[in-house]
């Protein structure tokens, strides 16, 4: 093999190497960025049944009461800058659902959200322990700005979990952090 045949193979391996890595970084993420601006869910209408036999209209059904938040807390930074508020809200319909409003923080390659039972702790301290205890991957981030909500499965206890991170899954890192309070 030539000196020139050397190069050749060197080169294109540099080259499939860089295109390999920046697939897996995707520092343009960083620099993109995608808002968000979802209104806050509603129940689903109840129907009322149709009237007796007797020709009475059925007494009314008592209107459910409007949404509620049980618990909320404000994002810090780990990773990147993060600011917003995280809330968990029961809905008319009893079923709840995590809201956060007015996100901020830097777009990134997989990002999701996660309530966790670990703390939330300032500095590198807080980082990664966020799928370390107890965890569930409530879904893929929708957007790093705005407002945005992630329906709380029914057999998910959202009680059992103290915080919610917006965790970087490619590099097990937390973007930023909410410590949950009940309210």
């Amino acid at each position: 093999m030539g000196r020139r045949s050397k190069w050749a193979l060197w080169g294109g391996v540099a080259v499939v190497a860089a295109a390999a890595v920046l697939m897996w970084f995707k520092p343009w993420a960083l620099w993109v960025d995608e808002t968000v601006d979802e209104a806050l869910p509603t129940s689903a209408p109840t129907t009322l049944p149709s009237e007796s036999a007797g020709g009475e209209p059925p007494s009314p059904a008592p209107a459910p009461a409007g949404p509620t938040t049980v618990a909320q807390g404000e994002f810090i930074s780990h990773e990147h800058e993060t600011a917003g508020t995280a809330k968990v809200v029961r809905l008319a319909d009893g079923t709840h659902t995590l809201r956060i409003e007015g996100l901020d923080t830097s777009n990134g390659p997989d990002l999701r959200i996660l309530l966790s039972d670990a703390a939330v702790v300032e500095g590198t301290a807080g980082w990664h322990v966020f799928d370390d205890g107890r965890h569930v991957t409530l879904a893929k981030l929708k957007g790093n700005r705005g407002n945005q909500n992630y329906a709380l499965p029914a057999d998910v206890d959202w009680s059992d979990y103290s915080s919610v991170s917006v965790w970087c899954d490619r590099f097990d890192v937390s973007f930023g952090a909410a410590s949950l309070a009940r309210l």
